[in-house]
């Protein structure tokens, strides 16, 4: 397959273009509203499915960074900024992810939604393009400009949409996640002085040998950022205050991609670039990550709503996902990927069916969910397969992840972190069933 065709450049800025016909749409005429970005967001996820297919084609960088597109952009002093953008292995599916979760975010809001569905539908096609840019982006200044670009949108999304303590969650939201931002926009910039290469590009940034001191305070620069996103245990106070108040669309997306970002961060940026700081800061990670995994286990059980039950279980989940990208090896990695996968469809459904149930019987009190199959058969079956999943029950999507996460501990110099993290997945049985 050809790829001179800008593809991700299109797929990026169709929601954009979408967002901008929004805005000369009668904001009383909802239905307008709604199926313009609905249409929307299901032609950007259709012209997605060619990355697929087009990947890895004859000719192509084959398990290199494909569909690429480099041009130079802004001049400012002694920066240079590119629009560099690409895909690989690792990023190709987190896009296909994120196209696909906006669809059925869109489809939540047609009757939770009925004050300002003009703005709210901007911020939801804003987010896309802000989730699409930050997983192609192979600038790294492009890639902080896309993950502060997501930031706004969901602010207003948790802000304006939210439950009756939305402000005091969309400003918690903001100021973790500002100021990990700052933190890596201040590495970044000392990270393109050291490389005197005269850009952003992260290709070459990978060349870069930095001494261990360097490498040591720019990790934690970034690693900071990322853990915050994650998000990290003890970085994680933010996560279920979000949930909790969001709309459902904001808690499918938050879920389902957002956390992602945090995770994807560390595999594309953090360890590449930092190899050796990797390895000496790897022991705290697979700690924290255990520790998140018990201690979010436990919490969960003793919650009352379930959207902060599986708020906790995020941070469980995405515990596993550090855990195997930590391992440093095959088997670990690729299950941490997997999983992030896995966590993102049965989370983001997980979150999906609550939202449509509360709408039927305005609660989220786990007590009041009894007789549900008799009321809500479908539902209460749909939450069943996705309760299993999201416990990694085998022969689901959920088993595969946990498993090479554990296997890839078990192989690397984290076997005793392994052992302690298997108790999770016990844990997440006893709090999701």
């Amino acid at each position: 397959m050809s790829q001179t065709l800008p593809l991700l450049s299109i797929l990026t800025f169709t929601p954009l273009i979408g967002a901008l016909v929004l805005l000369f749409v009668n904001k009383n005429s909802h239905g307008v509203l709604r199926t313009v970005a609905m249409a929307v967001s299901v032609l950007t996820f259709v012209m997605s499915l060619p990355l697929i297919t087009g990947y890895n084609s004859p000719g192509s960088d084959i398990g290199g960074f494909q569909f690429l597109e480099n041009i130079p952009w802004i001049a400012a002093g002694p920066f240079q900024m590119n629009y560099h953008i690409g895909l690989d292995g690792i990023s190709l599916w987190l896009v296909i992810l994120a196209t696909f979760i906006m669809p059925i975010a869109i489809l939540s809001t047609y009757t939770a939604v009925q004050e300002k569905v003009k703005e709210y539908m901007i911020c939801l096609l804003l987010l896309e393009v802000g989730m699409i840019g930050t997983f192609v982006s192979l600038d790294l200044f492009l890639f902080y400009i896309y993950w502060e670009v997501m930031l706004i949108p969901m602010y207003f999304i948790i802000g304006i949409w939210g439950g009756k303590n939305k402000i005091y969650a969309a400003v918690k939201f903001f100021i973790y996640t500002m100021v990990g931002s700052l933190l890596m926009l201040v590495a970044l910039i000392v990270l393109y002085f050291k490389a005197g290469a005269g850009d952003f590009n992260i290709l070459r940034f990978y060349e870069l040998q930095l001494d261990p001191v360097t490498q040591t305070w720019m990790f934690l620069a970034f690693a900071l950022a990322f853990a915050i996103k994650v998000p990290m245990f003890p970085l994680h106070t933010w996560l279920p205050d979000a949930h909790t108040e969001a709309p459902t669309a904001g808690s499918v997306i938050l879920a389902a991609v957002l956390l992602k970002m945090g995770t994807y961060g560390y595999v594309r940026f953090a360890m590449p670039l930092f190899p050796e700081a990797t390895a000496t800061f790897t022991p705290l990670i697979a700690t924290l990550s255990v520790i998140g995994i018990v201690y979010a286990s436990l919490v969960a059980m003793v919650q009352q709503d379930v959207k902060k039950l599986v708020a906790y279980s995020s941070v469980a989940h995405l515990g596993f996902v550090m855990l195997g990208i930590f391992a440093l090896n095959t088997n670990g990695v690729t299950g941490g990927m997997l999983q992030m996968l896995n966590h993102g469809v049965s989370t983001g459904a997980l979150f999906l069916i609550v939202g449509f149930i509360y709408e039927r019987r305005h609660t989220r009190q786990i007590s009041d969910f009894g007789g549900l199959a008799k009321q809500m058969p479908v539902f209460a079956t749909m939450f069943m397969i996705v309760t299993f999943s999201s416990i990694g029950l085998p022969g689901t999507n959920g088993f595969v992840g946990e498993f090479l996460v554990l296997l890839g501990a078990f192989e690397s110099s984290l076997r005793w972190y392994a052992i302690i993290a298997t108790s999770g997945v016990i844990l997440s049985a006893v709090y999701m069933l």
